[in-house]
């Protein structure tokens, strides 16, 4: 069904700040800017998944201040952090610089994540649009993967034209203040029902909203839901960077600007790829409501994308091992596309499925089963690929989790409660 909404103002903000927020200049050359400074791909793996404990040990608490406190209030917070870590990765040079930054990154994500889903299907529900809500995510989201192709072409000519990987992270900061600045002109509405709360009444609220989200838990269908969603999206988060060093291998093989040096090279040839990888997920979300619509229920398409995406990563890994490097870097854009095909399906799906009240909460505790599973498979890879290289190291950590896979199928229920 094509969506039925209104393209007001608000909806292009939402647009807008899925653009900037994926501005990150340096998203495209992280795993490359930690290799240049002579990290292991286990010390990389270890990293990443300080940021995901962080932001797991967060991301609860996080969610539940946001639906105590205000969310806009929340959500400004989290962009403070994220300017605060872009300085600081600019200056560093030694690990422990690089674990602190992290770790600040990580509280952006941990205010951020959940709370702007929060807002958009509180305006949805506003404005009786709820039965849209995947094509309007889904379209959103489309913004966002926008602003990542700009993203990996901008990080690469800064890249090629000062030879070093760390500017990006300073050219970071500008649609960071714009996309604060922005937030803070949401309508007050969208700040939850709680925004008046005073603090001598936060432990109060914070009770109730708690017992709120214990009770939406309960429901086997809701943590099915979470599940299948989290551990699709916590492997994308595990894996996803490690596209960058099979994209610099290739173009170091590939005889073309032999004249420039290694890294000019690489960083062309990893921000066009991403470029294209970013353009075909932003289809892929855009139209993943239409996708859903082929289908009754939402679980059927949610666990089809599972199985197809989980395959795509084995097949990329197996086919980098066999320095076969065209078909590696297809089948691991196909990770990054599933990705962003059942993302607006299964949080439009699990909102259907919770309590209006809470869905920063519940939303913020998918996003933190998420950084359990990347948290895990990061350094899983990290410890293979440096054992036996990046191509094995994908395929072990993807196995592991297609074994498991069956365990998270979601079952039929009823038609009306999955599409809204």
């Amino acid at each position: 069904m094509p969506g039925t909404f209104r393209r007001d103002i608000q909806f292009y903000r939402f647009c807008l700040y899925g653009f900037f927020k994926n501005l990150r200049f340096f998203e495209a050359f992280l795993v490359l800017f930690f290799l240049e400074k002579g990290l292991t791909f286990l010390a990389i793996g270890t990293l990443y998944a300080a940021r995901e404990i962080t932001i797991n040990l967060f991301e609860i608490p996080s969610g539940i201040i946001a639906d105590v406190a205000g969310r806009k209030r929340t959500l400004m917070l989290s962009f403070v952090f994220y300017i605060i870590s872009f300085v600081i990765f600019f200056f560093s040079q030694k690990f422990g610089l690089f674990f602190l930054a992290m770790i600040v990154f990580s509280l952006g994500e941990a205010f951020r994540s959940g709370n702007h889903k929060a807002m958009i299907f509180h305006y949805l529900q506003a404005h009786g649009w709820l039965d849209q809500k995947v094509h309007y995510y889904g379209i959103t989201r489309s913004w966002s993967q926008m602003g990542s192709a700009l993203s990996a072409l901008s990080g690469a000519a800064v890249v090629f034209l000062s030879g070093s990987y760390k500017y990006i992270f300073l050219f970071s900061v500008i649609p960071y203040v714009l996309d604060l600045i922005m937030v803070a002109g949401y309508p007050s509405f969208l700040d939850g029902d709680r925004q008046q709360a005073r603090w001598t009444m936060v432990a109060g609220r914070f009770s109730e909203v708690f017992k709120e989200l214990m009770n939406g838990l309960r429901t086997r269908r809701v943590l099915g839901i979470i599940g299948s969603l989290s551990m699709y999206s916590g492997y994308y988060k595990g894996i996803k960077d490690y596209l960058q060093p099979v994209i610099a291998t290739w173009a170091l093989a590939v005889p073309f600007l032999v004249s420039y040096t290694e890294k000019q090279r690489s960083s062309l040839f990893v921000g066009a790829v991403f470029f294209i990888v970013y353009i075909l997920s932003s289809f892929a979300s855009r139209y993943s409501g239409h996708f859903a619509d082929h289908y009754s229920r939402l679980s059927v398409p949610m666990n089809i994308t599972l199985a197809v995406g989980l395959a795509g990563g084995i097949l990329s890994g197996f086919f980098y091992t066999y320095e076969l490097w065209v078909l590696s870097v297809v089948f691991f854009i196909l990770v990054y596309m599933i990705e962003n095909v059942r993302k607006p399906i299964g949080v439009a799906y699990l909102s259907s499925n919770v309590s209006s009240n809470v869905y920063a909460s519940v939303l913020s505790v998918d996003s933190q089963a998420q950084s359990l599973g990347a948290a895990v498979i990061a350094p899983l890879i990290g410890i293979f690929a440096d054992l036996f290289g990046v191509g094995w190291g994908i395929v072990a950590g993807t196995a592991s989790l297609l074994l498991i896979s069956p365990l998270l199928y979601l079952g039929k229920g009823d038609k009306k409660n999955e599409n809204g």
